[in-house]
């Protein structure tokens, strides 16, 4: 990813969205060319030269201080997975640099997490690098899709999201669920921009889904860490789901998310009669670790 060019569209998609009164600017007589703020009042804002803004919007990131990222995501009311996208993007670090430089080592799930899977009597999966899938308990997989059925490359939400028909029917809020999904995509993308296989799986979903195109487009971030899924399963019917991200101890691209439905509620209920339908427990395969362990 062209790091310029990066920073270049998600500057000027968040002063867009942002009109001079909501930045407290004195609204502007006549006509405006662009919507949101104009560069030079994201400048003014930020309390910097026009010039020097600009630059900054251009890509030209050399030597650009913490003080004045800080003003400018003040300016653009930029919430912390924003700001924490443009310094990423601004100002990546020699260990960020030097990381680039190498390939990124496999990601390998703890034995005590796959522990922590079995004991689980509700659907939890870990997601690795660029949304990739690196476990899943059965029942995460009755409820979304047989990931460890698939191809290794074809172990990842994004793809499933946007490529996947079933996603789409079993999504209520397909649009929310693919935004949320993209967006976070993308703050990875802003820490690891040299990834070949982002860049692959950024390429194949471009080349296969409009709505991904027109959703990246957008330069929307977000750092997901709790909030509500509801679906319509083919099997059980409508199920609601509050859902919590943990980090991972030990490698911090890895998160367990736990989807937990209200406690005998018709969720509840459904969730419970999927798996005594399909035979299914919290428990993964006997190849699971097998077949995740070597992922990337």
């Amino acid at each position: 990813m062209d790091r310029s060019s990066e920073i270049r569209e998600f500057l000027r998609t968040r002063r867009a969205r942002i009109t001079p009164e909501q930045a407290g600017l004195a609204p502007h007589s006549g006509p405006r060319r662009v919507p949101g703020l104009r560069r030079e009042e994201v400048a003014q804002l930020a309390g910097v030269s026009v010039d020097y803004y600009i630059r900054l919007e251009r890509g030209r990131t050399q030597g650009v201080s913490e003080t004045v990222l800080e003003a400018v995501a003040r300016a653009l009311h930029l919430d912390e997975a924003e700001r924490a996208h443009l310094f990423d993007l601004a100002q990546p670090t020699a260990t960020t640099r030097a990381r680039h430089k190498r390939p990124l080592a496999p990601q390998r799930v703890h034995p005590v997490l796959y522990r922590t899977l079995d004991s689980l009597d509700v659907p939890a999966v870990v997601q690795g690098r660029r949304t990739d899938v690196l476990a899943a308990n059965k029942l995460a997989h009755a409820v979304y899709t047989d990931f460890e059925a698939r191809p290794r490359r074809e172990r990842n939400f994004a793809r499933f999201v946007f490529l996947d028909e079933a996603a789409r029917r079993l999504y209520a809020d397909w649009e929310q669920v693919a935004g949320d999904c993209l967006a976070a995509l993308r703050l990875y993308a802003g820490r690891n921009p040299d990834d070949p296989q982002l860049t692959e799986l950024i390429g194949e979903l471009s080349l296969h889904s409009d709505a991904f195109r027109r959703m990246w487009a957008d330069h929307n971030v977000v750092a997901h860490t709790s909030g509500t899924k509801r679906l319509h399963h083919p099997l059980v019917g409508d199920l609601t789901f509050d859902y919590l991200v943990l980090a991972v101890e030990g490698d911090p691209e890895q998160t367990l998310t736990l989807y937990t439905p209200e406690p005998a509620s018709p969720s509840a209920e459904a969730l419970a009669l999927l798996a005594s339908w399909t035979g299914t427990s919290a428990s993964r395969t006997q190849a699971s670790e097998e077949t995740h362990n070597p992922a990337s």
